[in-house]
């Protein structure tokens, strides 16, 4: 699956899993994620908010950003239900008639590999007497 689909399947699958009016009956795969999108939440209206809340989640990934002369952006990550994880650009601002919900970056999501690290933070601080 590529990183667009993946997040589809996320999304449908926390669709259906909240909404009991949703259903999709066997296994969303690459195959068939692209239908399951159109039939279960295209034709329902129902993907806004799931999209919406999807792209406003995740974490700051702090990878390189785009540039626009319109919007702010930063890159976010995300671990999906299948484990995996990917990244997009989360466009914000804008101004009063900005509308950058309304960009299309799931087109433009891509595969993110992460390393988790511990670091050992030192305190001091200064003995009585």
């Amino acid at each position: 699956m590529t990183p667009e689909q993946r997040i589809k399947r996320h999304i449908l699958l926390e669709a259906i899993e909240y909404n009991d009016d949703l259903n999709w009956d066997g296994e969303i795969t690459a195959e068939n994620v692209d239908q399951a999108w159109e039939t279960v939440l295209i034709a329902n209206d129902a993907h806004w908010d799931f999209v919406s809340e999807f792209r406003g989640s995740g974490e700051d990934s702090g990878l390189a950003s785009q540039y626009s002369r319109h919007y702010e952006a930063k890159e976010k990550a995300r671990q999906l239900s299948d484990g995996t994880w990917v990244g997009w650009t989360y466009w914000y601002g804008g101004g009063k008639h900005g509308e950058p919900e309304a960009i299309d970056w799931m087109n433009e999501a891509y595969e993110v590999e992460v390393t988790q690290e511990t670091r050992i933070v030192n305190v001091f601080t200064k003995k009585a007497g």
